[in-house]
């Protein structure tokens, strides 16, 4: 069967055995090649690579001061891995209502879920498809917001002529775990429209440390050093980013795979499941197909008859409002309806369109 994920790795790794024998396996060379290889992608300098998604969420929600009695409105159809850290930094969950034909956040439930506790919007992009980024972004800047992209499975896609992570938005996160595109086996990236947020994250990955007066002329650790913020051990190892940057040599390569079998799947549900509905996007955005989604009033049927031929089908993900750790839980019609109709079927670089 075709599965729904998959992990990608470049044929040739031959430089890994230099590197684990060169004893320089902290965040160094490869690390700063990287994140300029995902800056030259993105068309943004102010990039960050982390050793983890939930350290790229961790670093994003601390450098804007998220904690005890805050309020982050959040999607709960997205992955718990997005959801976790807000909880996790004391702050409290606020849910909002989802677009029932994108799967991403409903821009009017957005606006009538802010308080004056309500510090940040994180800004799902359900698996590879973007959301209302204008409408969040401005409600964000009417009510002096904090709004962060919520990448994870949306590396690549495009809105408005950009990359994902170069639309203006405060502050973008990216997950490359084993099943994303790039992978580092783990690992993530931040991309700012803010310096001061950069730089300021750039101290907050590395324990707060500034590392360009950290040692003194004897090599020995500078008393004149301060370190005034509280940071994460995040930096990501040269193993990963080694990784990362053979992975970028056929990045687009592997996302222009994606998006032809998710054109092929068009044509293909139009020919055989006639009623089947795609999401909407909006004219000027290109998802980058991590998944291919569809929506059925048929879920359960088609989930099965597409798996009979061959292809895995899932609904991805559990709505995150059902778990108790997050407190309450509203009615939000949008997540029903939505997650009542959406499948999921592979598009990803390993998928041969003729398979069809």
């Amino acid at each position: 069967m075709v599965p729904l994920y998959k992990t990608f790795m470049p044929e040739d790794l031959s430089g890994l055995q230099t590197l684990l024998r060169s004893g320089n396996l902290a965040y160094g060379e490869y690390g700063r090649v990287f994140e300029s290889k995902l800056a030259d992608y993105l068309g943004n300098s102010l990039v960050l690579t982390v050793n983890s998604y939930n350290s790229a969420i961790s670093v994003a929600l601390s450098i804007i001061g998220i904690g005890a009695g805050d309020q982050v409105i959040a999607s709960p159809i997205s992955c718990l891995a997005s959801n976790m850290p807000i909880v996790a930094s004391g702050a409290k969950v606020v849910w909002a209502d989802i677009d029932p034909k994108t799967g991403t956040l409903d821009p009017e439930s957005v606006r009538s879920k802010i308080s004056k506790n309500t510090k940040a919007i994180i800004h799902n992009h359900h698996c590879g498809y973007v959301g209302h980024i204008d409408e969040i972004n401005r409600i964000g800047a009417e009510n002096s917001i904090v709004i962060i992209d919520d990448g994870i499975e949306a590396f690549g896609s495009d809105y408005g002529g950009s990359k994902l992570g170069n639309n203006g938005t405060d502050i973008t996160i990216f997950s490359f775990q084993t099943i994303r595109l790039p992978n580092t086996v783990d690992g993530g990236a931040i991309c700012f429209s803010n310096k001061n947020l950069y730089e300021k994250a750039k101290l907050v990955r590395d324990y707060g440390i500034n590392r360009a007066n950290f040692r003194d002329e004897h090599g020995e650790i500078n008393p004149n050093c301060d370190i005034a913020l509280t940071g994460f051990g995040a930096t990501m190892s040269e193993l990963n980013s080694y990784i990362g940057v053979q992975q970028m040599e056929i990045i687009d390569e592997l996302l222009a795979r994606q998006r032809s079998n998710g054109d092929s799947w068009v044509l293909w549900f139009q020919e055989n499941y006639p009623g089947v509905e795609f999401l909407e996007q909006s004219e000027n955005s290109s998802p980058n197909y991590w998944v291919f989604g569809i929506l059925t009033s048929k879920r359960l049927e088609l989930l099965h008859e597409i798996r009979t031929r061959g292809f895995y089908s899932s609904g991805v993900h559990l709505n995150n409002n059902c778990y108790s750790v997050f407190g309450e839980n509203p009615s939000l019609p949008g997540v029903h309806r939505f997650k009542s109709r959406f499948l999921a079927v592979p598009s990803g670089w390993w998928f041969d369109k003729c398979e069809l």
